[in-house]
C-alpha cells in the first residue's frame, strides 16, 4: 500500500509542468511604498493564490524592492538581486527612465518584464509586456477629439520633463494645418504665471499634462485667475479625472474633458472593485476611499492577472524550470521565451477593459470619454484605435447651460437684415427688427443665452487695410473682444476667417450686377427691317445678284434656252434667248416677291436655278414673316450691358461696390484677369464709385449710367421692391453669410448646430420669405411685361438656306456645262472638230449683247438628202449652200392665193396682206423673187 502511494505521488509530480512555488519580482520607487499601486499588486497576488481557478497547484510569491527615483544604478542592482533568486518575471517600475533600464536587463536574460508605464519609444522591445496604451494611440485620441471640437488655438501645459516627449507627435502634426500650438512647462510654483500668459494670449483651449498629485494646486490657480467660465475648455491627459474634487467647477459652465481606462459602469469591473473595497485594511487605500480606482493601480492589478494567465497557458503544454540568473554572466533563461510568448498571447477582460497584445504592446483597447456636464462627470463617448472617437452625447459639448449669460451682439444696419424701428420710445433689443434679428431670437432660444444688440461704430463690416495693417468694422470689434457675436449680412471669406471664427453659413449667395431697367426702344421708320440681322440682308442682296447673274450666264450657255421666235415657221434661221440681263434680274425679283414674271426656264440647268431660288425665297420670306410678328408684339429694350465682361470692356457706364465690404475685397484680391481689370477701373475712377451703404448704391443706379456690384440677396431685395431695377447676367462667385465670433469662441459650434437644425426645419426659409416676399412694398411686376425680346435672325438661325442655295447653283452650273458639251457634240460638222465647235459656241455665248443667233440645222454625213427634196411645192425660191457644198434651191411653200373671176394671176401686195397671215407674209418676204 505504501508503495502504491509513492508511485501515485511520483506520477502526479511528473505530470505537473509548473513548480509549486513561482517567485515574481516587483520594483517600486520609494515614494510608492504602501501606495495604491503596491497594494493593488499584493491584492492581485492574494486573489490568484486564493482562487485556484487559474493556478490550481502553484502559489505566487512576490519579492518587492524599493528604489530611489531617478537612480538607475541602484535600480539595476535590485533587479539583478531578484533575478539571482530565480524570479520568473519582474513588474515595474512605473518611472519611464528606470523602466527602460529594467527592460534592457530582462531582455538580456530572457525574463518577461511586465510594465504599466508610459513608453515614448514606438519600437518593439523584446520580453516587454506593457499594459499602458502606447503614446501614439493616445496622441491620436487627442487629435480626434480636437478635430471633433474644431480647436484652432491650443495651449499645451506639461509638468514633467518627459511630458514634451509624450506630446511631441501632437505638436509636430496637429489635427489641422491651421491649428496654433502654444507650449509651456509649469509646476506648482508656476501654474498661475503660465495660466496668466495663456489668458493674455486669449487662448481658451488647453491640454493639461500635470502630475495628478498637484492637480489641486492647478485647480486653485484656475479659480484665482477666474479662468473657469464657459469660454475655457480643459482636456486632461490623466486617466484619473474621476478621482479629483471638481466641486468648484460644476456650476460655472467650464468645460473639462478627459479619457479613462476603467469603466466603472461595467458589471464585472464593479464587482471586482466591491470585493477589493471589502478587503480590509488595504481595500480603502487602493480605492482612495472614493470607490474609484486610479489607472495605475488598475494596470498593476491587470498585469498580475496577465502573468497568471500566461502561466496557466504554459502549464498545459510546457515545463517551467526556474533558474538562478546572473547579470554578470548574462546567460539567458531557457524557458523565458516560452513564458513570454504565452503571456503575449493572453487575452482577458480586466479592470482596464479588454486586454490584448501585439508584440508586447496593448492592442484593441477602449478609452471612455468623460465630460463635466452640469453637476457631474458623465461618459459622453469612447475612442478605439481602429474607429477613432465616437461621441454618443453631442449635446454635452453644446448644452444650454448659459441662460444667465448676456452676450454682446455686434451688427450693422442693413435692410432687410437689421433695421431700426422708427418708434423712438423703444429701448434695448426692441429697437431692432429684420431677418437677422429674428434669426438671433431663434438661435438664442435654442442655445440658451441672453443678448444685447450693438451697432458697429464705423458702419463697416470689416476689411483689412494693407497700408495700416489693421482691420476695421465688425471684425475689429470681435478681435478686440468688445463683442461676443456678430449677426449681420456678413460674408465668410479667407481673410476674415484667419482672424475670427464663423459658424456654418445660414444663407448662400453670390455677387450680382444691379442695373437700371433699360428704356424702351423708340419706333424707327425702317423698323420693318428688324426681323433680319443686317448681315442677313447683305447676304440676301448678294444672293440676289449672284443668282441673277448665274441664271443669265447659264441661259446663254445652255442650247435649250435658244428657241425659235416664230413657232409657226419650223425652219427659221434665227433662234432667240429670253433671258437677257434685264429679264434674268426681273425673273429673280418676281419670284423673290412671290409674284410671276412671265418667263419660264426650259433647260434643266436653269430650272434647277429657278427651283433652288424658289426654295430659298420660301425660307427667307417665311422666317421674315414669323419674326416680324414677334417684333410687332414685343416691346424692344436697349440693354447696353449683358454681363461683367461688357462692363469691363466699356468706360461709359461706371460701376462700383460697397466700401469696406467683402465684394470690394473680392475684386481687390482676385487673380482673374477680368476682375483685376474691373478693380483697376474702380480704384482709379473719379469721382469714387464706392458707396457707403446699399441704399446709396441703389439710388445711384436709379440715377443712370451706373452699375452696382452687390450680393445677390440684397440685389433680390432691391429688385423686388423697385420695378425700375433689374439684375444683369449671372453670379460672379459663390459664398455664404455666417455668424462671426472671436477666435476660439465656444459659442461657434453651438450656434452652428442651431443653424443646421433651423435649416432642416425650414425656419430660415420661412424667415427669408417673410422679409423678402411677404412685405407690403413688393413691386407687382406684370408677367407679360417681363423682357422677352425677339432677336433678329442671324446667320446661326437661317444660314443653312444659303448653303442649300450655293449647292443648288453648283449643281445647276454642272448641268449647264454638260448641256453645252452635249449640244456642241451634236452640232459638230464633219469638217470641224468638237473643240472647234465648242470654241465657236463659247465665243458667241460670251458676247452678251445679242439675244439672237443663227439657227442650227440638222446636218447629216456626206450622203446628204438631195437638195431638190427639201420641198416639192413652192412658188418662190432662194439659193443657199447645202451641206455638200453645192448650190441648193430652197422653195418657199406654196400659198393658196385666191383667184379673181376664176382666173389665176398675181395679186397685188395689198391684196396679199389681206389674204395672208402675218407669219406667212413674213416668210414670203424672206424668199427670193
Amino acid at each position: 500500500m505504501a508503495l502504491l502511494f509513492a508511485i501515485i505521488v511520483i506520477l502526479v509530480t511528473t505530470a505537473m509542468s509548473l513548480p509549486p512555488v513561482i517567485r515574481i519580482g516587483a520594483i517600486f520607487t520609494e515614494d510608492q511604498k504602501d501606495s495604491p499601486s503596491e497594494l493593488a499588486f499584493k491584492y492581485a497576488i492574494y486573489k490568484i493564490n486564493k482562487d485556484k481557478t487559474l493556478l490550481a497547484n502553484t502559489t505566487l510569491v512576490y519579492d518587492i524592492q524599493y528604489v530611489p527615483k531617478d537612480d538607475s544604478f541602484r535600480t539595476s542592482k535590485k533587479a539583478c538581486k531578484q533575478l539571482s533568486r530565480s524570479v520568473q518575471g519582474i513588474f515595474g517600475p512605473s518611472d519611464p527612465l528606470l523602466g527602460a533600464h529594467i527592460q534592457s536587463i530582462c531582455e538580456a536574460l530572457d525574463v518577461p518584464h511586465l510594465e504599466a508605464r508610459v513608453d515614448f519609444e514606438p519600437t518593439f522591445k523584446e520580453f516587454s509586456i506593457n499594459l499602458y496604451p502606447s503614446q501614439d494611440h493616445l496622441n491620436k485620441a487627442f487629435k480626434d477629439l480636437m478635430s471633433f471640437l474644431n480647436w484652432t488655438r491650443v495651449a499645451i501645459i506639461y509638468e514633467e520633463d518627459y511630458g514634451l516627449f509624450k506630446l511631441q507627435d501632437l505638436v509636430k502634426s496637429p489635427p489641422s494645418a491651421r491649428t496654433e500650438m502654444y507650449i509651456r512647462q509649469a509646476g506648482p510654483g508656476s501654474y498661475r504665471q503660465v495660466l496668466r500668459e495663456v489668458r493674455h494670449k486669449e487662448i481658451y483651449k488647453l491640454i493639461v499634462d500635470t502630475d495628478p498629485a498637484h492637480m489641486q494646486q492647478f485647480f486653485r490657480a484656475i479659480l484665482q485667475l477666474q479662468m473657469n467660465d464657459y469660454r475655457y475648455h480643459y482636456m486632461f491627459t490623466t486617466f484619473d479625472i474621476e478621482t479629483f474634487d471638481l466641486e468648484d467647477f460644476k456650476y460655472n459652465s467650464v468645460n473639462m474633458t478627459a479619457f479613462r481606462l476603467v469603466d466603472l459602469e461595467e458589471p464585472k469591473v464593479a464587482e471586482v472593485l466591491r470585493q477589493m473595497e471589502r478587503f480590509q485594511p488595504i481595500g480603502h487605500a487602493i480605492l482612495n476611499k472614493t470607490g474609484v480606482i486610479q489607472a495605475e493601480p488598475a494596470l498593476v492589478y491587470d498585469s498580475v492577472q496577465v502573468f497568471a494567465h500566461g502561466l496557466a497557458a504554459l502549464d498545459r503544454s510546457h515545463d517551467l524550470r526556474p533558474a538562478n540568473l546572473s547579470c554578470e554572466k548574462e546567460e539567458p533563461w531557457d524557458d523565458g521565451l516560452s513564458l513570454y510568448n504565452y503571456i503575449n498571447a493572453a487575452g482577458l477582460h480586466g479592470l482596464t477593459g479588454h486586454i490584448e497584445f501585439n508584440e508586447g504592446k496593448r492592442n484593441n483597447f477602449k478609452l471612455d470619454l468623460l465630460k463635466l456636464k452640469k453637476e457631474e462627470l458623465v461618459k459622453v463617448g469612447e475612442w478605439k484605435p481602429g474607429s477613432g472617437v465616437n461621441v454618443t452625447d453631442v449635446g454635452a459639448f453644446y448644452e444650454t447651460t448659459a441662460t444667465n449669460i448676456t452676450l454682446v451682439v455686434m451688427t450693422r444696419e442693413e435692410k432687410p437684415y437689421v433695421m431700426v424701428k422708427e418708434d423712438k420710445n423703444l429701448t434695448g433689443n426692441a429697437r431692432f427688427e429684420g431677418f437677422c434679428i429674428d434669426l438671433l431670437k431663434w438661435i438664442a432660444g435654442q442655445v440658451g443665452f441672453q443678448y444685447a444688440i450693438r451697432l458697429v461704430p464705423d458702419h463697416m463690416y470689416g476689411v483689412y487695410d494693407p497700408k495700416t495693417k489693421e482691420w476695421n468694422g465688425i471684425v475689429r470689434e470681435l478681435m478686440e473682444k468688445r463683442a461676443d457675436l456678430a449677426v449681420a449680412s456678413m460674408t465668410i471669406n479667407y481673410a476674415r476667417e484667419s482672424v475670427i471664427d464663423f459658424t456654418k453659413p445660414f444663407m448662400n449667395l453670390g455677387i450680382g450686377i444691379l442695373f437700371k431697367v433699360p428704356s424702351s426702344q423708340p419706333t424707327r421708320l425702317f423698323s420693318f427691317m428688324n426681323p433680319l440681322a443686317v448681315e442677313i440682308w447683305l447676304y440676301v442682296l448678294a444672293a440676289y445678284m449672284l443668282v441673277s447673274f448665274t441664271l443669265f450666264v447659264m441661259a446663254r450657255f445652255s442650247p435649250y434656252e435658244w428657241n425659235n421666235p416664230h413657232p409657226c415657221l419650223a425652219e427659221s434661221d434665227i433662234v432667240e434667248n429670253q433671258f437677257s440681263v434685264s429679264n434674268s434680274f426681273w425673273f429673280i425679283t418676281g419670284t423673290f416677291l412671290r409674284q410671276g414674271s412671265g418667263l419660264n426656264p426650259k433647260a434643266t440647268s436653269t430650272r434647277i436655278v429657278g427651283g433652288i431660288w424658289w426654295f430659298f425665297t420660301l425660307i427667307i420670306i417665311s422666317s421674315y414673316t414669323a419674326n416680324l410678328a414677334a417684333f410687332l408684339t414685343v416691346e424692344r429694350m436697349i440693354t447696353p450691358i449683358e454681363n461683367a465682361a461688357d462692363l469691363a470692356e466699356q468706360t461709359q457706364i461706371s460701376y462700383g461696390t460697397l466700401e469696406g465690404g467683402s465684394t470690394m475685397t473680392f475684386f481687390r484680391d482676385s487673380k482673374i484677369g477680368i476682375y483685376k481689370k474691373m478693380w483697376e477701373f474702380m480704384e482709379t475712377k473719379s469721382p469714387s464709385v464706392f458707396v457707403k451703404s446699399y441704399e446709396d448704391g441703389v439710388k445711384r443706379v436709379l440715377e443712370g449710367d451706373y452699375a452696382f456690384l452687390m450680393e445677390s440677396t440684397m440685389l433680390d431685395y432691391a429688385v423686388q421692391r423697385d420695378c425700375n431695377l433689374t439684375q444683369i447676367g449671372g453670379l460672379l462667385d459663390s459664398k455664404g453669410y455666417g455668424i462671426a465670433t472671436p477666435k476660439g469662441s465656444p459659442w461657434r459650434d453651438k450656434i452652428s448646430l442651431a443653424i443646421l437644425e433651423l435649416q432642416e426645419k425650414g425656419v430660415i426659409q420661412i424667415l427669408y420669405d417673410k422679409w423678402w416676399k411677404n412685405t407690403g412694398d413688393v413691386c407687382n411686376r406684370d408677367e407679360k411685361s417681363k423682357e422677352s425680346k425677339a432677336n433678329a435672325l442671324g446667320v446661326e438661325n437661317i444660314g443653312g438656306v444659303f448653303v442649300v442655295l450655293v449647292c443648288g447653283l453648283a449643281l445647276a452650273i454642272l448641268v449647264a456645262v454638260l448641256e453645252f458639251c452635249w449640244n456642241s457634240k451634236k452640232n459638230a460638222q464633219s469638217d470641224r472638230s468638237l473643240c472647234a465647235e465648242m470654241a465657236s459656241e463659247l465665243r458667241f455665248a460670251v458676247r452678251c449683247g445679242s439675244r439672237q443667233r443663227p439657227a442650227a440645222k440638222a446636218r447629216n454625213s456626206d450622203a446628204a438628202v438631195p437638195c431638190d427634196r427639201c420641198s416639192p411645192r413652192a412658188t418662190r425660191r432662194r439659193t443657199r449652200y447645202c451641206s455638200t457644198g453645192h448650190e441648193e434651191t430652197t422653195y418657199i411653200p406654196s400659198i393658196e392665193i385666191p383667184r379673181l373671176n376664176g382666173e389665176g394671176g398675181a395679186l397685188s401686195m395689198t391684196e396679199m396682206k389681206k389674204s395672208l397671215s402675218f407669219d406667212q407674209v413674213g416668210a414670203a418676204r424672206g424668199g427670193n423673187t
